[in-house]
């Protein structure tokens, strides 16, 4: 092409264009880099700004933009019904001691509030995961609304002579000791909820529902048996989530030694 003047080579070009060109290439008004390639047609240009030729560039921090805006925000549907939970934890307290705590209308106004919390318990999890609403704020309230709602409706009850102290001290120090150890070995993995914690949950939740109502005849009976589950449910689980966090830790401590010898041979 020596000695060819620019605009006929440029006409040739452009000529050639359609033929020779990638389809990336075909974007009109974004300039190339050095090595002649240009943004995708899916690329951020928020925020873009013109070149000396009036060419759109990305910007420097348009990936950093996208990221953040992929990310799921904090006021989302998951997170609202979490906060729900945790809001409901007063008016629930407030309710249960009411006039003494031993009306059945109040009690019964009570258990609507705590029907509704452990609702929203199954609800708000499953749509953080299934429509990525995963966020921090969620990873840390949903267990202390979790907790909440179920300490407050343990020591209402017992405050009240309802429910035996051991049983509350039972079902909240395996709940507080299992949350900690999951602290603990969180470095070497996750412990994930077996079948057998949910069923424990559901049970849990159950029975003292019915507690919260002022239940008499067979049906005060079936409630005392289906806190009987709950507590044989809570501690047979709460070994396991013990033995798992054991092998876990030793797996994970096996595996860290295991690459260091492998680095230093």
């Amino acid at each position: 092409m020596t000695g060819v003047p620019a605009s006929a080579a440029g006409g040739s070009s452009q000529a050639k264009g359609p033929a020779t060109r990638p389809a990336s290439a075909t974007v009109p008004g974004v300039a190339a880099d050095a090595s002649g390639a240009v943004p995708e047609m899916g690329a951020d240009m928020t925020g873009a700004t013109p070149d000396e030729q009036g060419t759109l560039r990305p910007a420097r921090g348009g990936k950093i933009a996208a990221a953040a805006v992929n990310q799921a925000s904090v006021w989302n549907i998951a997170n609202m019904l979490t906060m729900l939970r945790l809001l409901l934890v007063p008016g629930f307290v407030a309710l249960m001691l009411a006039d003494g705590g031993y009306d059945p209308a109040w009690r019964s106004l009570a258990w609507a509030a705590f029907a509704i919390a452990m609702i929203t318990d199954l609800f708000d999890g499953h749509l953080a995961r299934t429509y990525n609403l995963v966020t921090d704020f969620g990873k840390i309230a949903d267990p202390i609304a979790d907790k909440a709602i179920m300490g407050a409706a343990l020591i209402c009850l017992s405050s009240l002579g309802d429910l035996p102290w051991w049983v509350t001290g039972v079902i909240l120090g395996r709940e507080l000791g299992i949350t900690l150890m999951r602290f603990l070995v969180i470095r070497y993995g996750v412990i994930p909820a077996s079948r057998g914690g949910k069923l424990k949950t559901l049970t849990q939740g159950v029975a003292v529902g019915m507690y919260v109502l002022a239940l008499t005849g067979w049906l005060a009976t079936l409630r005392w048996w289906v806190m009987a589950a709950a507590v044989v449910l809570t501690v047979v689980t709460g070994l396991d989530y013990v033995r798992q966090a054991i092998v876990l830790r030793r797996q994970g401590i096996a595996e860290r030694k295991a690459a260091l010898e492998e680095t230093q041979a």
